[in-house]
């Protein structure tokens, strides 16, 4: 949601927005990364499977992007692409167009909700309710065939080769977006691979911080090089640093309190505000 801020009402349409929102992943993601690593709802296989596809990915995505994006109309048009794709991916989930998804979310809504009734008998405060402190991640097994973890009671999986391609090509899209890759796969490891949200946000967070490093370094390399139209490559370091303070104390507040929130609803929100901006840009492309 941040890079549509600073194209639509900031107006920063250069590629040096690319790398700016990279340095806001940077600065913001320890603080939520720290909560779910305390809390043990760090699915660490799948942290390195994404991480290992999605940095060749934004290698790649940074060099197309001040090559074959520098038009922000254009830009604006593969954002909204991206976007909507996303959205229709989490509208699925919403709606049930995934069997396999709307089976595991129901049994994890259902243990959300009896564990919220518990607690309400127990007369505890709302604060304290949620997912229990034992509800922790714990990987079964770890190969290149297949990953296996087990979270609150329930064992998931998925198949290792189909993640690490689908993470080469987010990463291509992060790395053209400015999102650093992991922020784009949670979606699809919920939609795609069924696999828990309350797992999927940690790694997600770790993937995105440590592909966000190398972007902003290879962008900053790229600045250095001859770039079509003298385009502006560089991150803006102080818009980024500003961005990041502010994403730092929400990140951590959000991996707190995102454990006392349905996943229902969690996916209602975002999806509504995806397919939101999605439409704007792409009916902003082909207006005159």
């Amino acid at each position: 949601m941040l890079l549509p801020f600073q194209v639509s009402v900031l107006h920063f349409n250069s590629p040096s927005v690319s790398p700016t929102n990279l340095i806001y992943n940077i600065i913001a993601i320890p603080g939520g990364l720290y909560r779910y690593m305390k809390e043990k709802r760090m699915a660490w296989a799948l942290t390195w499977i994404v991480c290992i596809g999605t940095l060749p990915g934004v290698f790649i995505g940074a060099w197309l992007r001040i090559h074959y994006f520098l038009n922000p109309k254009n830009f604006k048009f593969f954002i909204g692409i991206v976007l909507l794709y996303l959205g229709y991916r989490m509208a699925g989930d919403i709606f049930g167009w995934n069997k396999k998804t709307k089976a595991q979310n129901a049994l994890l809504n259902k243990k959300f909700a009896e564990q919220i009734a518990r607690m309400k008998e127990a007369n505890v405060s709302r604060m304290t309710a949620g997912i229990p402190a034992d509800a922790i991640v714990k990987t079964k097994h770890f190969s290149l065939s297949k990953v296996e973890y087990e979270f609150w009671g329930d064992t998931y999986s998925f198949n290792t080769i189909p993640v690490l391609i689908l993470s080469l090509v987010v990463g291509l899209i992060g790395g053209i977006y400015g999102i650093g890759g992991g922020s784009i796969i949670a979606p699809f490891c919920v939609s795609v691979f069924a696999l828990p949200v309350y797992t999927v946000a940690g790694a997600a967070l770790a993937s995105t911080f440590i592909t966000s490093i190398a972007g902003v370094i290879y962008y900053q390399i790229l600045a250095l090089t001859a770039v079509p139209n003298a385009a502006v490559i560089a991150p803006d370091w102080l818009l980024g640093l500003l961005f990041g303070v502010g994403g730092m104390c929400g990140t951590y507040l959000g991996a707190y309190f995102q454990r006392f929130l349905s996943e229902r609803l969690i996916k209602i929100v975002l999806s509504s505000l995806v397919l939101f901006l999605s439409m704007m840009y792409i009916i902003q492309f082909f207006a005159k």
